[in-house]
């Protein structure tokens, strides 16, 4: 099968970021099918590599987590026009597999549909306009209606959906009862990511790290917070933050106002960096703003720290929260009160294998319901009109939260 894959921000091991598109669509390449993936870079030029059997077009639309709404909407309008383009000059292609953000990827979708006759996946990543909409980034009332209207439009007219969450999922069959959802999560990368199974006598230095963006949506200002009470009551606690966005320098300053001797902020670095950070790291953190629909995300450093076998610590709720809290590998802080975190993490400083013991049950689910080739598997039976996903019923337990 031939097959367009649509990723405005595709990545690879080396370059660093999400790269579930890349291992999904080595996985289709593997299994036979023809793959070229459409996505931008910031170079001035188009460019077309062969990523390992991928074969990727680079347009030349830059973009950057700093860019503000209007100069981000443009970018995603770029890519829409010049994907259109590429897309009408290379040969037919039997399905496209796009996925989103932005919602306006489902513009090329739809007008593949229309003229060229192809269907398409469409797999959502985050949900929007929901999402905006919540965190007060799209206000106007027409905005809404039209990008609502859109949304469902995308939907409707795919030939099946994937959603990396069960929020997501369970949000969009709202929309379109009658379309078949396919839940397919973030897969932990058990083979790149090692545990170490070694229990230390006693914790002498917690390190508990963060990795990915740092935008206002993240609330990394919570993270400060706590590191400041950790502080106050000499807990020998280390926080690295490494990423990237808008509100580092404002993290940075606010760190160095709060004379934060256990915080460390490193630059955002590739796949292999991610690791030597998790490799000196107890813990990570996951942080969101307390906005319901973040709730439903499903983020990579999540499923790195599961294959990594390190102690989830996550300030939202919703699916993470619950099955960290059920199946002992994590434990969920209210950041309005950063002072009970020092009872929270208490346990794990004072008991070596307790802290080893939720590490191994994290490690433990990511091998049995996250791994990479579960994801592959199941991303194979959708494209495959003739197999369906089987889950097992611990599997289905797992991820109906």
């Amino acid at each position: 099968m031939r097959i367009i894959y649509l990723h405005q921000y595709f990545k690879t091991p080396q370059t660093g970021g999400a790269i579930r598109s890349y291992h999904l669509a080595k996985g289709m390449v593997d299994a036979g099918h023809e793959v070229e993936m459409i996505t931008t870079h910031n170079e001035p030029r188009y460019e077309i590599h062969d990523v390992d059997g991928i074969k990727v077009h680079y347009l030349p639309v830059p973009y950057s987590n700093e860019f503000g709404f209007l100069k981000r909407i443009k970018a995603f309008y770029d890519y829409v026009k010049a994907s259109k383009k590429l897309i009408a000059k290379l040969p037919l292609a039997d399905l496209i597999y796009a996925t989103s953000t932005p919602l306006t990827v489902g513009y090329i979708t739809l007008w593949a549909k229309k003229k060229l006759g192809v269907p398409y996946i469409f797999e959502v990543r985050d949900l929007w306009p929901e999402a905006p909409v919540q965190t007060g980034t799209i206000r106007n009332p027409l905005a809404k209606k039209y990008l609502y209207s859109l949304e469902k439009k995308i939907y409707q007219a795919a030939q099946k959906v994937v959603a990396l969450s069960p929020g997501m999922r369970n949000y969009i069959e709202k929309i379109v009862p009658e379309k078949e959802i396919h839940l397919i999560p973030n897969f932990a990368d058990i083979d790149f990511f090692k545990k170490d199974l070694s229990v230390k006598n006693h914790v002498k230095n917690l390190v508990i790290s963060y990795t990915g963006a740092l935008g206002k949506v993240n609330r990394l200002e919570s993270l400060l917070e706590i590191a400041q009470k950790t502080q106050e009551a000499n807990l020998p606690i280390q926080y690295k933050i490494m990423g990237e966005g808008a509100e580092l320098p404002k993290l940075k300053q606010l760190s160095s106002s709060m004379k934060l001797s256990n915080v460390t902020f490193i630059p955002f670095g590739s796949k292999e960096e991610v690791k030597k950070l998790l490799d000196v790291s107890d813990a990570i953190f996951i942080s969101f703003d307390k906005i319901p629909i973040l709730e439903t995300n499903s983020p990579n450093k999540f499923f790195d720290g599961l294959a990594a076998g390190k102690l989830i610590i996550t300030n939202t709720k919703g699916w993470i929260k619950d099955m960290a809290i059920t199946n002992k590998f994590g434990f969920y802080v209210d950041t309005d009160l950063p002072e009970s975190f020092v009872k929270l993490i208490r346990p794990f400083l004072e008991d070596p294998y307790l802290l080893q013991s939720y590490q191994q049950h994290a490690r433990d689910m990511a091998e049995a319901f996250f791994s990479r080739e579960i994801s592959v598997h199941k991303i194979l039976c959708v494209i495959d009109q003739e197999h369906r996903i089987m889950l097992s019923g611990n599997e289905v337990y797992i991820l109906t939260a």
